[in-house]
């Protein structure tokens, strides 16, 4: 429960505050006290006057740490929204202590980003960022990646100028449903160039097709070694992105949630890809695995429970599945099922609350006929290359002993040839 005294709340009231006046009734507790730290004001409406009229009350608030100003400038006009977060946010800059900041559903296109913009590249004490459903696009959001790029240096720069372990590292960053694209991702991989700390990225339904992910991962989050939660969700992955993840994930042992559901994974080997990648043994600290419709087959699902029986992941402890292709009733399904079950139980824990297990198949798309056939034919390809494989090193491997056979011979025939002259007779002595 919420201490009344250090917390403040309008949250989802639906309130529509035009003016100075209307505002002042509802933020009395504001002027009240200035030891607040957390304020939500989110779920209601501002308009400029309302805003300006905020500013002094937020800007008092020394001790505040975290604000929500999610879903505020609904219905109005995009010319009220740039002054009106232009208060707010320059209300916010001298407050020290505020570290999480929350301003989803609000529009923050090209037209409107310039305050958010100007207020990221200059606040360094941010630890959490939260922008969901701004509408984005492409160029704002490379703009939003480039103002966190400067923030990096700002930060550096502070913690040389006396700001020592005061000035926290950008850990948070949850930027989904923003139209970001694959146009966006040189920006955003810089961004987590310069901002190396960060522990959780959630990036999800952001149309970002398989080259931005692998710039994205391959330029960016590869570097970030203390990486926790990554959720790419509802993008584009094939093949191509399953093997920009896969090249990365041993930078990683820190991870303990990767969400890659919804982004085509499992296409041409992507599977297999990251269960060779999981295999290394590199992300012992896995915990859940988000895989829904990956177009993932039961070979794919085989794989991972391999993964799993043979010790590489021994923390995972839910693995989400549904959407795919392969039978509820399939044997390599259970063998999964049952290895997650079993952890369940030794560590006692109870099958409610969603952490552990699987998830419920309600959608799966049962695979053809053509497609079993397809992955018989896979097989057999891989059994007939590993035997290849198999043979070429047992011929080379033949071939090095009749080199050195044919070494040893030549070494006593020298030797025998070393005590007579060119004629077979003794040598003078």
């Amino acid at each position: 429960m919420s201490d009344p005294t250090t917390t403040f709340s309008l949250a989802d009231r639906g309130l529509k505050l035009d003016t100075a006046e209307e505002t002042q009734k509802h933020v009395e507790p504001l002027k009240a006290s200035t030891s607040h730290t957390t304020i939500s004001l989110n779920g209601n409406t501002f308009g400029p006057p309302a805003c300006t009229h905020l500013s002094p009350l937020l800007s008092a608030q020394a001790s505040l740490h975290t604000i929500n100003l999610a879903d505020i400038f609904t219905s109005r006009l995009l010319s009220e929204i740039p002054p009106s977060l232009s208060s707010l946010l320059t209300s916010l800059l001298p407050l020290q202590n505020l570290q999480t900041i929350d301003l989803s559903d609000n529009a923050f296109g090209l037209n409107t980003q310039a305050p958010l913009v100007e207020f990221l590249r200059k606040h360094t004490p941010l630890r959490v960022l939260v922008l969901n459903n701004n509408g984005l696009g492409p160029e704002a959001g490379a703009l939003i990646a480039d103002a966190l790029s400067e923030l990096a240096d700002k930060k550096e720069e502070a913690r040389k100028d006396g700001g020592g372990n005061k000035i926290p590292e950008l850990e948070t960053v949850i930027c989904g449903r923003n139209r970001l694209e694959s146009g966006s991702m040189k920006a955003w991989a810089r961004c987590f160039t310069k901002n190396k700390g960060v522990k959780v990225v959630k990036m999800v339904q952001n149309g970002i097709r398989q080259q931005g992910i692998e710039v994205l991962l391959k330029e960016g989050l590869a570097g970030c070694a203390r990486l926790e939660v990554l959720d790419l969700q509802d993008n584009t992955f094939t093949h191509v992105g399953a093997g920009a993840l896969a090249g990365v994930l041993d930078g990683w042992e820190e991870l303990r949630e990767l969400g890659v559901g919804d982004s085509l994974l499992g296409r041409k080997g992507g599977m297999r890809m990251l269960c060779e990648a999981l295999r290394k043994g590199k992300n012992g600290k896995l915990r859940v695995l988000r895989l829904q419709y990956d177009e993932i087959d039961g070979r794919g699902v085989g794989m991972l429970a391999d993964v799993v029986k043979k010790g590489q992941l021994p923390e995972l402890r839910r693995v989400e599945l549904n959407g795919n292709r392969f039978s509820e009733d399939d044997e390599r399904v259970e063998w999964l099922r049952v290895l997650l079950e079993e952890r369940r139980e030794e560590a006692g824990e109870d099958e409610d609350g969603g952490e552990w297990g699987m998830d419920e198949f309600s959608d799966l798309e049962e695979e053809s006929e053509d497609e079993e056939e397809e992955e018989r034919e896979e097989e057999e390809k891989e059994k007939e290359a590993k035997a290849e494989e198999i043979l070429r090193d047992a011929e080379e491997e033949e071939g090095m002993n009749v080199s050195q056979k044919k070494d040893e011979e030549v070494d006593a025939l020298a030797e025998k040839l070393g005590k007579t002259d060119m004629i077979g007779e003794e040598p003078n002595p």
